[in-house]
């Protein structure tokens, strides 16, 4: 049995669902989600819980009663609290602003780089280097954070780039003179 697939998830106050076929609408204080499951998932409300069931134990049903489920969880979670990243530039004149729907980034190149802000995703900038990334859609948050993040990964030598503010850059000896 998957562990994770197993555990109902609990409905918290303020959060209505619908269950329409495969789809699953979740409705709360941030916003509206809606999510397209699997066909072969069946999704239930008992008692104020989310059942998740599959129909067999093959692989592919193994699989997906698990994720389903955390899709599921991410989807009510965002609705009721929403997801944040934080990201931080670390370099010399490195900075980002804003500037209507789209972030600048100084990170070191010749030219600054403007990053469309998606819809539904909200981009506040703390002292010049360090860039917050809410909203309610978890899917959207992490890969625009991701794209963000990609404009200057971090190099290993001086430390030099975007990462995310609990990231760990693991640092390399450079050239050592003999």
């Amino acid at each position: 049995m998957s562990r994770i697939g197993v555990k109902p998830v609990s409905l918290p106050e303020g959060v209505n669902v619908t269950i329409d076929g495969q789809t699953v609408k979740a409705e709360g204080p941030k916003g509206s989600l809606s999510l397209r499951i699997h066909e072969d998932m069946t999704v239930r409300e008992e008692g104020g819980d989310l059942f998740v069931e599959r129909p067999s134990d093959s692989k592919v049903h193994r699989m997906l009663h698990g994720t389903t489920r955390s899709h599921i969880q991410n989807l009510i979670d965002g609705v009721q609290k929403g997801f944040n990243k934080k990201l931080k530039m670390v370099g010399v004149g490195y900075r980002a602003q804003k500037q209507g729907d789209k972030l600048i980034i100084n990170a070191g190149y010749s030219n600054p780089k403007e990053v469309d802000i998606p819809e539904g995703l909200e981009v506040e900038i703390e002292r010049n280097n360090v860039i917050s990334i809410s909203g309610i859609d978890k899917h959207k948050v992490g890969e625009f954070a991701a794209h963000v993040r990609a404009v200057r990964k971090p190099e290993p030598y001086q430390g030099k780039g975007i990462r995310y503010v609990d990231e760990q850059v693991r640092r390399k000896e450079g050239k050592t003179a003999k």
